[in-house]
């Protein structure tokens, strides 16, 4: 391989890989969500959000929760962050998700309530 080849190479990795840093970490679980900044608001890794966001199961997108869907998926995330920092508090948690859930607070709200 010739020595052009191979600094071409090297730039288009560099080029990506400066580009994959730059894109927001979203999350497979929840697409719509970038991860480094809910984690970074929670004072937490962005590995530890990812684990505990893991358990929890999102309604079907274009559709709303139902309330046993919503506390279940609170309480698995809430004790999960917890664990890794103490002060996230349950209003936290809803301040912190709220500013990055599409819809807002209003897409949380369960179907039958």
């Amino acid at each position: 391989m010739s020595a052009y080849i191979k600094s071409s190479l090297l730039v288009a990795i560099l080029l990506l890989s400066d580009a994959a840093i730059a894109a927001p970490a979203f999350l497979p679980e929840d697409p719509k969500r970038p991860a480094d900044k809910i984690s970074h608001d929670l004072n937490i890794t962005q590995e530890q959000f990812t684990v505990c966001f893991r358990n929890v199961s999102p309604a079907p997108q274009g559709t709303r929760p139902t309330a046993e869907r919503v506390h279940s998926n609170k309480a698995i995330l809430l004790s999960c962050l917890q664990k890794a920092n103490p002060g996230i508090t349950n209003d936290k948690l809803d301040e912190v998700m709220d500013r990055y859930r599409p819809g807002g607070r209003e897409a949380q709200l369960p179907a039958n309530e």
